[in-house]
């Protein structure tokens, strides 16, 4: 296919999370980089452009300029990659919406339950196709457990257990750090830390997984390091529809774990482990017989998760890739749709602006569950 033109709003120098977007675009060369807004200083925005090779004409001193203009052009953007902190997702989504500029957004969607309803409307209204990056759903293994959730491989679901530790929040904020003094100031991040940055994944792994929906929470959130704002440890009692428990852990300050985030996946015939530090492998138990280890490349995974592993076993495939993997599927049914061609559910691989919704919803309602004392409270 030809390549799309897309842009990008955030992510200038030394921003982490906009270069890994960048490179994981790159990957299959689906789509080029052609317009962006890569900071709010027009001018550092527009030297961080030049060196991208962006050209100058494409170079804009603010989101809303770039939504207008790309709009107008014959040339204009197919799709826009959102990379600003929090506070700023639901105001730069919704300008290039509003221009029918499709758009894929970095998690959290928003900071409200309204925003992300509103997102999702304008989306339905106009036709547009939104993704949201949350980046683990692009592994292949997680592919492939999804597939045998949905085969009724583990029968039915009884209980789920979810766990994201990192280490790296566990001593007061370092000002000087690019990462973290905005995680702890709600005026930027939100109304959490913990639960909004790294929980949000748990609750979305899980969804992607096993197709289950939640319908209460019980959740207590922490401020474990004196003078925090926000939280930086959240605990969660998950019950689903359908009946299936869960209980789900994220943690800012659990010292000696980089990146732990791991599921555990427990039906009335079997269960599913899978970490993500070894994130070509993953566990299943039946009931009945010995553990087995599934190796992404080895093992003869189904057709929807094997059309993404890259390279042969024991080559590991990590971040990247998995990113890579979401705009592949995104681009893909975007160039589809952008031809006139009907998408099937198999073309949307990736995670939707509902999903994100959903991302949305669990956040705010741990929170108020948090703040009315770790009560129950109904998603609805």
């Amino acid at each position: 296919m030809k390549p799309l033109n897309y842009g990008m709003v955030g992510g200038g120098s030394g921003a982490f999370i906009g270069d890994v977007h960048r490179k994981a675009i790159r990957i299959d060369g689906l789509a080029t980089l052609c317009a962006g807004c890569f900071s709010r200083d027009a001018e550092k925005s527009k030297a961080f452009g030049a060196e991208l090779g962006v050209a100058p004409d494409r170079l804009y001193t603010n989101y809303l300029e770039m939504a207008e203009q790309e709009a107008k052009r014959e040339d204009g953007i197919s799709f826009v990659v959102c990379v600003t902190p929090n506070i700023s997702h639901y105001e730069v989504c919704k300008a290039f919406l509003m221009n029918g500029i499709n758009v894929v957004c970095d998690k959290p969607l928003t900071w409200t339950i309204e925003q992300s309803q509103e997102l999702v409307t304008i989306c339905k209204e106009k036709d547009l196709l939104f993704g949201i990056t949350y980046t683990y759903s692009g592994y292949p293994a997680v592919k492939q457990m999804r597939q045998m959730v949905s085969d009724g491989v583990l029968g039915k679901i009884k209980f789920v257990n979810g766990e994201y530790p990192q280490g790296w929040l566990g001593t007061p904020v370092d000002e000087t750090s690019k990462l973290a003094p905005w995680r702890m100031d709600p005026k930027v991040a939100g109304i959490s830390n913990c639960l909004g940055d790294i929980g949000s994944h748990i609750e979305n792994l899980v969804a992607n997984i096993t197709g289950l929906k939640i319908e209460r929470v019980c959740a207590r959130l922490d401020r474990i390091v004196e003078g925090r704002t926000l939280d930086d440890n959240a605990s969660v009692m998950v019950e689903f529809k359908g009946g299936a428990k869960g209980l789900y852990w994220s943690s800012q300050i659990a010292f000696g774990n980089d990146n732990g985030l791991r599921v555990r996946i427990y039906g009335e015939k079997g269960g599913l482990e899978w970490f993500q530090e070894d994130p070509d492998h993953f566990l299943y138990t039946p009931s009945d017989g010995p553990q087995q280890r599934w190796s992404r490349g080895r093992d003869a995974f189904c057709e929807s998760a094997q059309s993404y592993s890259r390279i042969p076993a024991g080559h590991p495939e990590g971040l990247f890739e998995a990113f890579a993997n979401i705009y592949k599927a995104y681009i893909r049914a975007l160039a589809k749709k952008l031809s006139g061609e009907n998408l099937v559910p198999s073309d949307l691989d990736f995670p939707s602006i509902e999903m994100g919704l959903d991302g949305v919803v669990f956040i705010n309602k741990c929170v108020e569950s948090s703040n009315q004392g770790a009560s129950w409270v109904t998603l609805g």
